[in-house]
């Protein structure tokens, strides 16, 4: 398939569509986009490449180098050991998580939550925090400029979740519950987790020593059929730790990129009101999540990334599907710019590899107008 002739680098295709601007071709990423499982190995093997093949390949088409795990930082960690089993590790935050598999691959899954019997504000404080201070920052200027070495990519760091991981180890349930019973204890614990969100970030931003075009935060405030809690619920228990941590980030001129998958539409407007600049994931297979109305009500104030389904079009549907669905995303979000396309996450294993391909081949070539 013949690509547009491309007349930008990555991050100048990538900043002017955060700008609102139309591009010689939609950009396109794959944050919080990767391949689970065989899906790697097997869209390789596709493609007749080698073992580092898939990578090159990958370069002709990603426009976003996403930089760094969870913490928030691409640098060295020098924190204290973290437990291992051969089926189960353990995170900064005490959270240990245990293969299970799914058939030819496994998800880690949460068997144990570190706070789930805390009490009071004593248990707490015994808890083992992660600090900011646990990573070495000053190797990141070094890491970022080998990420860029071959293409001049539009760069992401990863910022934070505080929600989701305040209840990865307090349990889900019990977080809800705590919510409603003993508010100044959830309020507690989250505003631990935003502190050492907001001083990791701030380390990655001033260490970079370049523009940081996105900083990618989120936190799974809706399912499949709708948000998880009532508005006035998020309002008062989530939205100020992400506005604290939001207005951190563009103090160094990054754009926040927010990701909660299910039917968000109804929050759209308390997320702008948060600060976030780009909405990530876009399960339009969710109720209520129409990308023709969003882009409509929201797409002067907001931008878009993700939407090719990982649910329904990539794995279950035909190379046409796909090439449809990505014209279609293309002239619908991408009209006036404002748009990155990628997968509305990570890319499934039994996804076919030749659906993967029509992906990024039908990005790359397709207009931005229709």
């Amino acid at each position: 398939m013949k690509h547009v002739k491309e007349t930008l680098s990555p991050r100048e295709r990538v900043r002017l569509a955060l700008d609102h601007q139309e591009t010689d071709r939609v950009p396109i990423s794959l944050i919080c986009g990767g391949f689970e499982g065989t899906t790697g190995p097997k869209l390789t093997r596709h493609l007749d490449l080698d073992g580092e093949g898939l990578a090159r390949w990958l370069e002709q088409y990603v426009d976003v180098a996403v930089i760094g795990e969870y913490r928030g930082t691409g640098s060295e960690y020098r924190g204290p050991s973290m437990g291992r089993r051969t089926d189960a590790y353990e995170d900064v935050w005490g959270v240990w998580r245990k293969a299970i598999s799914y058939g030819d691959a496994a998800y880690y899954e949460i068997e144990h939550y570190p706070l789930a019997d805390a009490e009071d504000i004593a248990d707490l404080d015994r808890h083992r925090w992660p600090q900011a201070d646990w990573w070495d920052y000053s190797l990141l200027p070094d890491l970022l400029a080998r990420a860029t070495a071959r293409r001049d990519y539009a760069l992401c760091i990863i910022s934070g979740n505080p929600f989701e991981r305040t209840w990865w180890m307090r349990g889900y349930e019990q977080t809800f519950m705590d919510m409603i019973e003993r508010p100044e204890f959830f309020h507690e614990i989250m505003t631990r987790v935003t502190d050492f969100h907001i001083a990791c970030t701030r380390k990655t931003l001033e260490a970079a020593g370049r523009e940081v075009e996105l900083s990618f935060t989120g936190d799974d405030i809706a399912g499949q059929r709708g948000l998880i809690m009532s508005l006035p619920m998020w309002e008062e228990h989530i939205k100020p730790y992400h506005q604290r941590l939001n207005a951190v980030i563009h103090e160094y001129g990054s754009k926040v990129i927010y990701h909660s998958d299910g039917g968000v539409m109804d929050a759209i407007p308390g997320l702008i009101d948060m600060g976030i600049d780009v909405l990530q994931a876009l399960q339009f297979s969710a109720d209520g999540m129409n990308p023709g109305v969003m882009k409509a009500k929201y797409g002067d104030r907001l931008c878009f990334e993700g939407g090719i389904s990982v649910q329904t079009t990539l794995p279950f549907g035909s190379v046409t599907d796909v090439e449809n669905e990505v014209r279609d995303y293309i002239h619908t979000l991408g009209r006036g710019g404002g748009y990155i396309l990628g997968p509305s996450h990570a890319i499934q294993s039994g996804t076919p590899p030749e659906n993967i391909v029509a992906m990024f081949e039908t990005a790359a070539s397709t207009p931005m107008t229709a």
